[in-house]
């Protein structure tokens, strides 16, 4: 992707995503805002990254084989996550700005940079992860009996259980379907590095 496309293409989703028909049709449920508004902003960041050109060496000495840029996205994400956040973030200014920075440059920006080096074990160690991490999720949200988004009706939560579970759901059928189909160059690209990186 050319740098200048593909920074144009991430500052002008920020900038849609940014309006305010947008960002209140997304917020004003909770599976928009935690399962279509953040994996959007994460994705502008993704492909801001991509447009960033080849990795320096500066960047392959403080994110050796990608797990620094994995790790901080990964808290970022973890952080945007909570209800808390969630809650903070349609109450004050400050914090919906601090969403709409950090989950492009903190996460969207270090996934894109840290993928590819990541070693195939690694990357699905992490959907391995993720898969057991929403359901749990879902499970939380639909057995509270309060409401854990203060903005958000009892209603939402269940309909965001269902979501978060359908995902899981998803993300574990192609985990199979690639498990399944995956052609012996592919296995043996995996063992390959896990030779490389001492696994």
């Amino acid at each position: 992707m050319k740098r200048g496309y593909g920074l144009m293409m991430a500052l002008a989703s920020l900038v849609v995503l940014a309006l305010p028909p947008v960002r209140n049709g997304l917020e004003s449920t909770l599976i928009g805002h935690m399962v279509i508004q953040l994996p959007l902003l994460i994705l502008c960041g993704w492909i801001l990254g991509q447009a960033l050109g080849p990795i320096r060496k500066q960047e392959e000495a403080c994110n050796r084989y990608g797990l620094t840029g994995l790790l901080l996205a990964l808290f970022t994400l973890a952080f945007w996550l909570l209800p808390r956040s969630l809650d903070s973030a349609l109450l004050e200014p400050a914090y919906e700005t601090a969403k709409f920075v950090t989950l492009p440059l903190l996460a969207g920006v270090p996934l894109a940079r840290s993928w590819p080096r990541l070693a195939a074990v690694f990357r699905w160690f992490l959907l391995a992860n993720i898969i057991p991490m929403l359901v749990v999720m879902g499970w939380l949200y639909e057995q509270s009996p309060v409401r854990l988004c203060n903005n958000y009706l009892m209603d939402q939560q269940l309909l965001l259980a269902r979501a978060l579970w359908a995902i899981a759901g998803a993300l574990a059928l192609l985990w199979i379907l690639r498990a399944f189909t995956a052609r012996p160059e592919a296995v043996q690209d995996t063992k390959e590095d896990r030779q490389d990186h001492g696994v």
